[in-house]
């Protein structure tokens, strides 16, 4: 194939993918146009035997607390003195002030500080805990309108983005590091837009699609482009019996632009497993990006396996964790060239009979290697780690 034709194919493919996102776009912008008028209508005169929804006015407060324990076996740093160490430290890398409430039945809301270390250069704040917004929104409830379409609202402000959120609901382990997609794909775990949610009927699953700055939530918007995101989940077999009934489906799309004409994608396709003695899971991405129009497109992939066995039953006494992440940080400069986690560890959820709050300890080993890299390679990583949970 000519230079030309590689050239008019490939601006081909730009266009197909520009015109596919902004249909995308018109149709969230649509629905958002559709639900306004239901949001405003006034309700109808009660039936005879109708219950009216409960409008009762609450606020609730809640917090998340990770800390621990880590010895960082290699690689070896140097103190002061010029000696050879492994470093060991406890931290409390991160806290979650979680307020949440309803001033109605069709509007709610949620406002989550994120406490974390601070590790800007700048030496009146590094190594200090900043306070900044993970979460703050308000949600506009549709379950009114939509019939079996339960869970169904819009959400705006800074708020969970579509595939970790999803994710997390099965994989409890936050607390000990990200999940693969985050960690290793970039992706981040809330950010500021509008976005709609609903439940498939019959507990077939979910779909959740938003109109984001596309920045994460710890950075502003530095331009015009904003990404779409999009995920749907299906359970296959709800009403199977228990060994089934706890298997779903998810696939996902991330369409920005760093800059007009400079692509930044991230396709995701994953399975969950729930099970009464195990959970399990398995992700794999495909990252595309640009800097700028001219600039050279890097292409990254990657692929995670996780699986949490229970002792007893999930969430109270013994569990394990056994993960391994692969990735490509870039397919068509160094194919061969990937860097690989494990992670293992024995966790302890302490019991919390009749209450929501949990807390739970982790002890684990986490080794990233670098295979295949030319030139300087990476040193090999080794931590122990001792992490502890508190979430009331």
């Amino acid at each position: 194939m000519s230079r030309v034709q590689h050239a008019q194919r490939t601006d081909r493919e730009t266009d197909e993918e520009t015109g596919v996102i902004r249909t995308m776009q018109r149709a969230l912008m649509a629905m958002v146009l559709l639900a306004l008028p239901a949001l405003a209508h006034a309700q109808v005169t009660a039936a005879a035997g109708y219950t009216p929804p409960d409008d009762t006015q609450s606020t609730k407060v809640g917090a998340v607390i990770f800390y621990d324990y880590t010895f960082t076996k290699t690689p070896k740093a140097t103190d002061a003195a010029g000696n050879s160490i492994s470093s060991s430290a406890f931290s409390v890398p991160r806290t979650y002030i979680n307020i949440t409430g309803n001033i109605s039945h069709n509007v709610a809301f949620r406002i989550t500080p994120d406490v974390s270390r601070e590790t800007n250069a700048t030496p009146s704040l590094s190594g200090s805990y900043v306070f900044r917004m993970k979460y703050g929104y308000a949600q506009f409830n549709l379950d009114e309108w939509t019939g079996s379409w339960k869970q169904t609202f819009f959400r705006v402000g800074i708020q969970q983005t579509p595939f970790i959120d999803a994710q997390e609901s099965a994989y409890r382990y936050r607390f000990q590091g990200t999940v693969f997609i985050e960690r290793d794909g970039g992706l981040s775990s809330s950010d500021a837009g509008l976005t709609f949610h609903t439940n498939l009927p019959s507990n077939y699953g979910d779909f959740h699609v938003g109109y984001y700055n596309g920045e994460g939530y710890g950075k502003p918007e530095v331009n015009d482009q904003k990404a779409l995101m999009v995920r749907g989940t299906l359970r296959p077999l709800p009403a199977g019996g228990f060994a089934v009934k706890g298997l779903r489906f998810t696939g996902g799309l991330i369409a920005d632009h760093a800059v007009k004409d400079a692509v930044r994608q991230r396709v995701m396709g994953g399975m969950l497993y729930e099970y009464k003695r195990f959970n399990a899971g398995f992700d794999y991405i495909t990252l595309k990006d640009k800097a700028l129009p001219a600039s050279t497109e890097v292409k990254k992939d990657g692929w995670s396996a996780w699986v949490t066995p229970f002792f007893k039953e999930k969430g109270n006494g013994f569990e394990a964790l056994v993960r391994y992440d692969s990735f490509r940080t870039n397919k068509l400069a160094a194919p061969d060239a990937r860097q690989n986690r494990t992670i293992a560890g024995l966790a302890y959820w302490f019991p919390h009979p009749g209450g929501a709050s949990t807390a739970a300890l982790l002890l684990d080993f986490e080794q990233v290697a670098f295979v295949n890299y030319t030139g300087t390679v990476p040193a090999k990583q080794q931590r122990i780690i001792l992490h502890g949970l508190i979430n009331f």
